[in-house]
């Protein structure tokens, strides 16, 4: 994983990409009362794994290790325990997994091999991501976690989300998406108790915009892949 050989690799949209979305994490945290280095750094992790990932750059799944763990301590200030529990037992593993995943099933340098999944593993997925939600809302509620609702809706989709970005599926931008929405009302009834929350509405308002992107790339990835 060389991250400057990646970079060079991104096309001229996706540098505008990468650079837009920093710039508007950048100034939604200049703009507001009340700074949080922690909320920014997490931030500006978070985008930049995301435009490599959309790329199908295994740097971007190393990069979301990172996040992970900075998102996780945002989370903890909030008392999100939905949020750290689910992005230090779930997301941060996975996509460790996934950074093995990728590097063992490489289409070239800096992209990797699209797989497409069956019914039995769609099924399989879906199923274990639902006894995983569901065991994380009791969890959730023992820990008297703020808007639990929105917290275990954010279990569902971030399961699905990371466990078919691990299996590759083109379909992992479509549940990070999802995600993204969910997360949105959570950090804006956040940033309503503390407005030092608000670069983390912004952060997945962006993430919505690269996951969306994400989603579209994939798509043209496998379609060229399958040609070739």
């Amino acid at each position: 994983m060389n991250i400057i050989s990646s970079i060079k690799n991104l096309s001229l949209f996706e540098r505008f990409l990468w650079v837009f979305s920093l710039i508007g994490v950048s100034v939604c945290y200049a703009l507001t009362p009340e700074k949080s280095l922690l909320s920014l750094a997490a931030s500006l992790i978070g985008v930049t794994a995301l435009i490599f990932v959309a790329k199908g750059d295994v740097v971007g799944q190393a990069l979301s290790v990172v996040f992970a763990l900075f998102y996780a301590l945002v989370s903890w200030k909030m008392k999100y325990y939905g949020e750290i529990i689910t992005y230090l037992c779930m997301t941060a593993p996975i996509a460790m997994m996934s950074v093995v995943t990728w590097l063992r099933n490489p289409y070239s340098e800096h992209e990797v091999r699209v797989r497409t999944l069956n019914v039995r593993q769609w099924i399989a997925l879906v199923c274990l991501a639902g006894a995983v939600t569901v065991a994380f809302y009791f969890i959730l509620d023992y820990f008297d976690t703020p808007n639990l609702i929105f917290s275990t809706l954010s279990v569902f989709t971030s399961f699905m989300a990371s466990g078919l970005t691990m299996l590759r599926s083109e379909y992992y931008g479509f549940w990070y998406g999802m995600n993204d929405i969910v997360l949105i009302v959570l950090w804006v009834l956040a940033s309503i108790e503390d407005v030092s929350y608000a670069p983390m509405v912004a952060c997945f308002g962006i993430f919505l915009l690269n996951d969306a992107y994400g989603f579209i790339n994939w798509q043209r990835i496998k379609k060229r892949q399958k040609l070739n």
